[in-house]
């Protein structure tokens, strides 16, 4: 939510985020050196340390994900003014940033669609599936890298034995273990099995590699710092493709995450968020894409129904600089994996229409051997036009490579 005046209403932490300028970016010595030197503290662990694991910062202290060129810091109370704002003049900052409080885009009831259906589920297959072209395409994802950042993932769904998935925790004091199934869901449309043991075929990139990094917590929300370890450690371990279905409702851009989308498609890989799920389009309100998909580096993806219309809760193009919609995939009525016992949901949102996007990522790169902004260009080149405003679908709806 924003106020009248459009400054964000997001929760903050009380910590702030340090963007390091691309004169730093690379150098841990010197990141280093800025992050003690702003922040007032001796104590800064950088991701060059080793493993550092999950690290809750407390009292002082400051956390460099040397490569994204973000740190995250405590201040010391008498640095901060009256307005809770840590301004300090440094050149070699591209900005500070309160720490916001991000949630996952949860799951919504959808509105009946007016429109005679184009798609639905069948015993082969989802809707989503049939509708992106995925059933036709004769690529896997083999040989790709792709992550999924959110609630975690079961471990222990049968659907999933046998795959070559790593899943790791960001979260102090939760194993990666996924009790909201937000995380399952997303995983399982992104790279689901080609021929589940029951039900339909519901994933995308069923030869991906798949990596796990659960940054929301049991109740569905973390904090930047907890993504931003979740995005370095997915970078390090050669993600190509990032898949984020989580997000704060603020109208401005965050310089940190379009500093980390920049960086990150330079060196190769493709971010990929939901738009958000703030909309009412049924009551006049469009919404408004929040962070982190409205910066300009990091795709954002809309939701659509089985009728290929715009969903009801899916947000539109905001009115700054940067919050385009990019693309769009289906979003409504989304059947995949959840935690067991219960194996499998159906549930909405602009959530479920980014795995769909980034699982099609996977497909197009190992076809084309494409990556970062090659790879971008490639989706929207691909994508079917839906005859609906780019304000509200983008470049339209994402299509596997056939």
């Amino acid at each position: 939510m924003t106020r009248p005046d459009g400054a964000s209403t997001a929760s903050t932490t009380g910590r702030f985020l340090l963007v390091l300028n691309d004169d730093v970016f690379g150098d841990d010595e010197a990141s280093r050196a800025v992050v003690r030197d702003v922040s007032g503290t001796e104590d800064v662990v950088s991701t060059r340390d080793g493993d550092i694991g999950v690290r809750d910062l407390g009292g002082t202290g400051a956390l460099l994900f040397a490569e994204l060129g973000i740190a995250v810091v405590t201040v010391a109370p008498e640095r901060v003014g009256a307005a809770g704002l840590f301004e300090p003049a440094d050149d070699r900052l591209l900005a500070v940033e309160p720490e916001r409080v991000v949630h996952a885009l949860q799951d919504v009831a959808p509105i009946d669609s007016t429109q005679e259906e184009e798609f639905t589920d069948t015993a082969e297959s989802t809707w989503g599936l049939q509708a992106t072209g995925v059933l036709a395409s004769a690529e896997s994802g083999a040989g790709i890298t792709i992550a999924v950042l959110d609630t975690g993932f079961d471990v222990t769904h049968p659907d999933f034995a046998g795959r070559d998935i790593t899943a790791r925790s960001f979260v102090d004091g939760e194993t990666a273990q996924d009790v909201q199934g937000h995380g399952t869901h997303c995983a399982g449309t992104m790279a689901g099995p080609l021929d589940p043991p029951q039900g339909p075929r519901y994933g995308v990139a069923y030869g991906a590699r798949l990596l796990v990094g659960k940054v929301l917590n049991d109740q569905g929300s973390g904090t930047d710092a907890d993504i931003l370890a979740g995005m370095s450690w997915a970078i390090s371990a050669g993600a190509q493709i990032i898949s984020m279905s989580l997000g704060a409702d603020q109208r401005q851009i965050s310089t940190a995450y379009e500093t980390v989308g920049r960086r990150a498609l330079a060196a190769g890989t493709l971010i990929v968020a939901a738009a958000g799920n703030n909309a009412h389009r049924s009551q006049g309100d469009p919404g408004f894409v929040g962070v982190p998909a409205n910066s300009p580096s990091i795709l954002a993806v809309a939701a659509v129904d089985a009728a290929l219309a715009v969903a009801d809760f899916s947000a539109a193009a905001g009115d700054v600089d940067g919050g385009e919609i990019d693309i769009a995939a289906p979003g409504v009525a989304v059947y995949s994996s959840w935690p067991v016992p219960r194996r499998y949901n159906t549930i909405s949102g602009t959530s479920m229409a980014t795995p769909h996007v980034a699982g099609i990522a996977a497909l197009w790169a190992q076809r084309s051997g494409a990556d970062g902004r090659e790879l971008w260009d490639a989706l929207v080149g691909a994508a079917r036009p839906l005859g609906l405003p780019a304000q509200d679908v983008g470049a339209g709806l994402a299509q596997a490579p056939s």
